[in-house]
């Protein structure tokens, strides 16, 4: 079965006055509020979100605790994961719907984890919380928490990854994508890792421009022009990494809408910057 990565505001929000009918299929949100040196992302939450949904830490259940040797963000283990699809309540048969208010470069983390642990109903909200709110929707205050605890079993290994070696010998035989800002790829800037640039032979394809002016995912041919631009068609092996590996999710989703298969370098920039002797590239790929 195929899913469409990505539900639109107006099929969510019919997705949330269908439930309680009796032919309705379950609907389960998820919030995924998270952001880069923001510790108050809870509290948003708890003013403002979508009814129903249901806050997911990504530090403590999206990820196992960061190490110099795996990066800031590792890939949470099979037991970690189990614990919070139990918390949130999933079934099997659920639709379940994520979403963050940074253009979905957090939820998407959400999106690829169950992709990859074998649940395949699960999309993004299109244009995410921001556009949801532009259009007058429905809020909801307060904590929510799932009525019975879930039943999903976690099986990771769905979706493909590439290991840190794998990483850099890839672009000698297909393309490995950094999605980073621009100035963090050429080295000019670096706030968070330690070291400045990016892994020699990756091209730079910044997360935000996977999307159109109205915060939503642009149309699967401009797509699939902005990553051909870039030599990955599809023909050859892609792969994609980010700061930490969760904004890599972003793109990974984007390369789906354009037909185009990729893997996620879970370790990404802060596990190679933090590897003594992997060699470090500035400046625009040449």
């Amino acid at each position: 079965m195929t899913v469409d990565p990505l539900i639109s505001t107006a099929a969510a929000a019919e997705l949330i006055d269908e439930q309680g009918q009796a032919d309705a299929p379950r609907l389960v949100l998820l919030d995924v509020r998270w952001q880069l040196g923001n510790d108050h992302t809870h509290d948003e939450y708890l003013a403002a979100h979508l009814p129903g949904a249901i806050y997911v830490d990504l530090d403590d259940e999206l990820a196992d605790p960061a190490t110099p040797q795996l990066g800031r963000h590792p890939l949470p283990s099979a037991e970690r994961f189990q614990r919070a699809v139990r918390r949130w309540g999933l079934r099997p048969d659920d639709v379940v719907v994520v979403y963050d208010d940074v253009s979905g470069t957090a939820a998407t983390r959400a999106w690829w984890l169950l992709r990859d642990a074998g649940f395949e109903s699960v999309r993004l909200l299109d244009g995410v919380l921001a556009k949801w709110r532009a259009e007058g929707r429905p809020l909801q205050s307060g904590d929510v928490a799932a009525a019975d605890d879930g039943t999903v079993t976690v099986r990771f290994g769905h979706l493909p990854t590439v290991t840190m070696d794998e990483a850099g010998h890839l672009p000698q035989q297909g393309t490995l994508v950094d999605i980073r800002a621009r100035e963090r790829y050429r080295g000019e800037s670096e706030p968070v890792d330690p070291q400045a640039g990016h892994i020699p032979g990756a091209v730079n394809a910044p997360t935000d421009e996977n999307l159109a002016d109205d915060g939503t995912f642009r149309p699967a041919s401009e797509l699939r022009d902005r990553f051909a631009g870039l030599g990955v068609d599809g023909s050859t092996p892609t792969a994609v990494h980010c700061g930490s590996g969760v904004s890599a999710t972003h793109t990974i989703l984007a390369l789906s809408i354009a037909g185009i298969d990729a893997a996620l370098y879970p370790g990404s920039w802060s596990q190679w910057s933090l590897t003594p002797g992997r060699p470090v590239a500035t400046g625009p790929l040449t």
